[in-house]
């Protein structure tokens, strides 16, 4: 046997997925422990793991917001930066672009510099852009550099000098020197040596910054993993979806600064359409990414904490990180996020949102903000889970924005839903619309959770006609990590390089060397690209390489048009050349699912989910039939656990393939099975088989050590008959309630269906289908089908009104 265990640290959740080559065994979600993240780590894969051998883990892979929450709470180490003489000032200077209300602030401040004017240090050197020394390096000036770091009790340095990519002997000089004297110092050399000073020098500075904090982190990771019995290598998701080991993420630390939203796009891209839209929504924001033939939109610089229109990014806000990474367009948008009233009496949603604690107001926990979660409670979307949800106090919190706005509690409330879908709407528009893509080709692709509930009206703003909800979409980031393949990247300016086989040659033994592989192993991919620009031009777009120059200015030309509409033609010449080393992840043994569940407290409350992360050979028909799911119950889970799922086997075996697939969301997801009983928190109903009914205690309020559902199902829970099978003859029926549609005039009656009751045709809206990860809504004019892969996609009628 063999286990892989994938871990996503969010900021308010910690989703853990063990899986085996038969795809996911169970899922444990927990709530992310902010003092300590290692904990709720720890308990999550505990719980998974069972009462199974935690010696046969072969894998951890792991996502984790730590170095993008140290950037933005500016809570890395204190850095000294080092550079050429005259070029101190560099980073203190900086830029900054003023966007949104700062333009007209007469009072403005712009943040302070990433390092403080007294920490950036000059050594005596200079070299060309070309590579040609014009002034050797003055050891005595380095040493006095290292003499002051010291005295100033700076224990991490950061090394960029000019021009240094095209000879790096200085920086390396440097860093010995310093390095006897500083624990942690870093070149631009080595971290991304790529042209442009400022980005370079904020690029190493960043990792200087953070090193540190995550080298700490993994390392204890690794101890707390070992005091539980897994010692298997610990992998990190990195920024632009490839997975590197512990040793290289904190050597390189930079490259993770965007690994939380990372391993979400891969379930997305992971569903068998070659062009969607990943939506994710979450209990705070909302993020949005294009995955175009299968493979998400990278980008080669991307800015943290930047701020912009919309969900996007100006350059000039935040700091630059010129490393690559999954293109992402955030809005501060989520299931927990506040509508309020603006100074003007105006309805604003977000971007604060109610969290965890207290959380929204029908939480019962203390909150009594007015959330989106109690909007679509109010709304008839969602209805009790395990953690009991009270309309009244839902409905209280509404009544004060509908009485200022001289509207009905149920006009808020829509209003609220309406405000927040345009929000996110605006994500899917950086991402699409705003760089020249026509997003009515696309499939939406919903997860997160609260994702679904929003994402019909989010894909009628652009004329989307197919949304796909995921089998079990509110772990998908975490199933995600069981995809991702070892790789990485790595780049080097060399202006119009003299032999160019010799620099990839070069990169590809650097990287292969981060991996612990040879480039002539079997299953090793490289794939190569070069920066081309106009000769006279600063500026540069990423294509392909070819040793044929002609077919290299084609393509360019090519890209050109494709990004600025222009057809041009002129001399070209090549900055940087990229490579990206892949490497294949054996498989463990086929690790098979125990045919139950394993014993557990009785009186634990009920949290437990299904966790379909089965990996296909091959991408799933569209039209495919579900398969009859396995209805086997398991046992509830231990008082002090957070939701665990025990899954059957399935029948097909995972691919041995380097690529994003097999994937969780694919062909054969549909074989593993449902959710346990006790997936809610409501007493049976008509849609609850008998024998299925779980045991939330009323009123119960859920702790950092206490079972929860996933995001969606915290911040948009709605679980009341949903896939809760009692035995294996037992069949779900749908039954109604009533739930708010413009469209119908107000209130109506809606079927309420789970997965299970869905089969025999489209479910025409509206509608209302729930599980135990979140629920979807199917608006008039939208119909609903189950595919083979236990997704649901909705179509969209070309007749249907539009919001």
């Amino acid at each position: 046997m063999g286990y892989t265990i994938g871990v996503d640290v969010g900021g308010t959740f910690t989703d853990v997925v063990l899986g085996g080559t038969s795809g996911a065994i169970a899922v444990a979600k927990c709530l992310s422990t902010h003092y300590d993240p290692i904990a709720g780590i720890v308990a999550g894969v505990t719980r998974a793991l069972g009462d199974r051998d935690p010696a046969q883990v072969r894998r951890v892979v792991h996502a984790t917001t730590l170095a993008t929450n140290a950037v933005l709470e500016r809570k890395g180490v204190r850095v000294a930066f080092v550079t050429t003489q005259g070029f101190r000032a560099a980073v203190p200077l900086g830029r900054y672009a003023r966007v949104e209300e700062d333009r007209y602030d007469l009072r403005f401040s712009p943040p302070p510099p990433p390092v403080a004017a007294g920490d950036c240090f000059e050594v005596v050197e200079r070299v060309s852009a070309r590579g040609a020394v014009l002034t050797p390096l003055d050891l005595d000036s380095v040493r006095r550099a290292a003499a002051a770091i010291t005295a100033r009790g700076i224990t991490s340095a950061a090394v960029c000098l000019l021009h240094s990519y095209a000879d790096p002997a200085h920086e390396r000089q440097v860093a010995e020197i310093l390095r006897e004297s500083i624990p942690d110092v870093v070149t631009s050399s080595e971290i991304w040596p790529e042209i442009r000073e400022y980005e370079r020098a904020t690029t190493t500075i960043m990792s200087a910054y953070i090193g540190p904090l995550m080298a700490s982190y993994l390392s204890q990771l690794r101890e707390r993993l070992a005091e539980i019995g897994i010692r298997a290598p610990v992998h990190v998701m990195e920024s632009s979806g490839g997975v590197i080991s512990a040793e290289l993420a904190a050597r390189r630390a930079v490259a993770t600064i965007e690994s939380g939203p990372a391993a979400g796009v891969l379930a997305a891209a992971g569903t068998g359409f070659p062009n969607v839209i990943s939506f994710d929504m979450g209990g705070t924001t909302a993020k949005a990414c294009v995955v175009r033939g299968g493979a998400p939109e990278i980008t080669n610089e991307f800015h943290v904490g930047g701020k912009g229109s919309f969900g996007g990014r100006r350059a000039g806000t935040g700091v630059p990180i010129k490393t690559p990474a999954i293109d992402l367009a955030e809005v501060g948008a989520g299931g927990g996020s506040v509508a309020w009233l603006d100074a003007a009496g105006a309805l604003r949603v977000g971007p604060h949102s109610a969290g965890s604690s207290p959380g929204p107001a029908c939480y019962g926990l203390g909150g009594s903000e007015p959330t989106v979660t109690d909007a679509n409670l109010v709304l008839g979307y969602l209805s009790s889970a395990s953690l009991p949800l009270t309309p009244d106090l839902a409905a209280k919190a509404l009544d004060r924005l509908a009485s200022p706005l001289g509207v009905s509690r149920e006009e808020a409330a829509y209003a609220v839903h309406e405000i927040v879908s345009a929000s996110m709407a605006s994500a899917v528009h950086v991402v699409t619309v705003q760089r020249g893509i026509d997003p009515r080709g696309f499939a939406l692709v919903a997860f997160g959770g609260a994702g679904p509930m929003h994402a019909a009206r989010v894909a009628e703003r652009f004329g989307i006609g197919t949304v796909v909800v995921p089998a079990h979409c509110g772990v998908a980031s975490a199933a995600g990590l069981l995809t991702g393949a070892l790789s990485t990247d790595r780049v080097l300016s060399r202006l119009d390089a003299p032999d160019p086989s010799a620099v990839f040659t070069s990169l590809t033994a650097e990287a292969a060397a981060d991996l612990g592989v040879s480039p002539s192993d079997p299953g090793v991919l490289v794939s190569r690209s070069v920066d081309v620009r106009f000769k006279g031009q600063s500026h540069d777009l990423t294509v392909e390489w070819t040793p044929s120059r002609e077919v290299l200015a084609s393509r360019f030309f090519t890209r050109y048009e494709e990004v600025y509409g222009i057809a041009q033609r002129g001399d070209i010449e090549l900055v940087s050349y990229r490579i990206r080393l892949t490497a294949p992840t054996p498989p463990p043994p086929d690790a098979t699912a125990p045919p139950a569940a394993h014993t557990a407290d009785t009186t634990a409350p009920p949290a437990a989910h299904t966790a379909d992360t089965t990996a296909p050979p091959a991408a799933p028909p569209a039209d495919a039939a579900a398969p009859p799911p396995d209805a086997r119950p398991a046992a509830p889970v231990a008082d002090d656990a957070p939701a665990v799922r025990a899954l059957a086997p399935t029948s097909s075996p995972q691919a041995n393939t380097p690529s994003l697939s097999p994937h969780p969301f694919g062909a054969d997801a549909a074989s593993v099975g449902t959710a346990e009983p006790g997936a809610t928190g409501t007493a049976p109903s008509a849609a609850t088989p008998s024998g299925a009914a779980g045991g939330a205690t009323a009123g119960s309020k859920a702790t950092e050590s206490e079972p929860l559902r996933d995001e969606a199902a915290a911040t948009d829970p709605g679980t009341p008959g949903s896939e809760v099978p009692g035995d294996e003859g037992a069949a779900a029926v749908p039954r109604a309630r009533r739930a708010y549609f413009p469209e119908t005039g107000g209130y109506v009656d809606v079927p309420v269906h789970t997965r299970d009751t869905m089969a025999g045709g489209p479910l025409h809206g509206p509608a209302i289908i729930e599980d135990a990860e979140s629920t979807i809504v199917v608006p008039p004019g939208w119909s609903a089908t189950l595919a083979g892969t236990r997704a649901v996609h909705l179509t969209r009628s070309t007749t249907c009104p539009t919001s």
